[in-house]
């Protein structure tokens, strides 16, 4: 076997008879990500709705929608339609109670604004009989995907050591209802390697986490955080975040790191350096006890790629194509219970040092 592999896999496969995609949200992500790439992938969009009419307006003059519904009640009663919602998190639970009752829905993360908002959206899902997913797309980028392929097929061993490290500026002002929330940085960014380290390893015992706000940037809080994961004594975890480093890309930083008793492999997440524009996704290799680092050549990057994934995935799923959803609801319940801990932790503050 060459190493690394040179069929590791980057792509989620298409659905071959789509439904209609009814968008529910008109923002950044949706003009930036989501209609971009059904556009490009053929997806049929029945339409979009926002409750700011000139944005979904603008968003179907500029991918060419045949239609902006005038009322939440009007995209939701779109016949045999799989529902894209891309909401802030708070408004999530209202739009599932009024949607039909054994629909299909993609849901942007995170899933409520805490643990308590969580639980009642998978109650909701539950109580509807609802096929949910989460839009955890990092787990669908082409370098993860290829990443958990080369985990799964044992190219690193078993894993030892994952480090997540984000040292960049973050403009959080590009999305104004962040402004103001009393949670920010775990619960909208690092909620997605929350996530994808689940994916890897699996349930964390516990977490330590610290989060800091930044002078100057009163209307943001945890702006910079640091996460242990407890995964034992045999798998160290951490995650350092610092979005406000604002001297120049020389020593920036947007990567994962997993390391191995066979070998290691260092992604990163282009996106992230220079938001929105970014730049490309990387994956290397390294076998143990050598200095050679080998590059894969990707098909994508984060954004936009990885957006393909998930509606592919709900799409198959409910044709009967997949056999299970990639990120169910149940699921991303889980990531949210961490995020929740992560919170939970850094309120209650660091051991106390001993005075003698």
């Amino acid at each position: 076997m060459t190493f690394p592999p040179d069929d590791l896999r980057q792509t989620w496969p298409l659905p071959t008879s789509p439904r209609p995609i009814v968008i529910i949200g008109a923002g950044s992500i949706v003009r930036d990500s989501h209609l971009p790439v059904y556009t490009r992938l053929g997806l049929p969009v029945a339409g979009i709705f926002d409750v700011d009419a000139g944005a979904a307006r603008q968003r179907a003059e500029q991918f060419s929608l045949s239609r902006v519904f005038d009322s939440l009640d009007a995209a939701l009663a779109e016949p045999d339609a799989v529902f894209d919602l891309a909401v802030p998190p708070g408004e999530i639970a209202g739009i599932l109670e009024r949607m039909p009752a054994g629909s299909a829905t993609l849901i942007q993360k995170p899933m409520g604004r805490d643990l308590d908002e969580a639980r009642r959206i998978l109650e909701l899902c539950r109580e509807r009989s609802l096929t949910a997913a989460m839009n955890f797309q990092l787990r669908f980028a082409a370098n993860m995907l290829a990443l958990r392929d080369a985990i799964g097929r044992g190219v690193l061993g078993e894993v030892t050591d994952i480090d997540v490290r984000i040292n960049l500026y973050t403009p959080w002002r590009y999305w104004k209802f962040l402004e103001g929330v009393p949670r920010l940085e775990v619960l909208m960014h690092s909620i997605h390697y929350l996530d994808l380290i689940r994916s890897i390893a699996g349930e964390p015992r516990g977490v330590y986490c610290r989060g800091v706000r930044y002078p100057g940037m009163d209307a943001f809080p945890d702006v910079r955080t640091s996460i242990i994961l407890d995964y034992g004594d045999f798998l160290r975890c951490s995650l350092t975040m610092n979005h406000t480093h604002e001297f120049g890309s020389q020593h920036a930083a947007s990567e994962l790191r997993v390391e191995g008793t066979l070998a290691a492999a260092r992604a990163s997440m282009g996106v992230n350096l220079n938001y929105p524009d970014g730049e490309a996704d990387e994956l290397e290799f390294c076998a143990r006890g050598t200095a050679d680092w080998i590059g894969v050549q990707l098909r994508g990057s984060w954004f936009t790629e990885a957006f393909e994934g998930p509606m592919a995935n709900l799409q198959r799923y409910v044709a009967g194509k997949d056999q299970a959803l990639v990120s169910p609801i149940d699921d991303a319940f889980r990531t949210m219970a961490v995020v929740e801990a992560c919170y939970e932790s850094s309120a209650a503050g660091g051991t106390p040092v001993p005075e003698s």
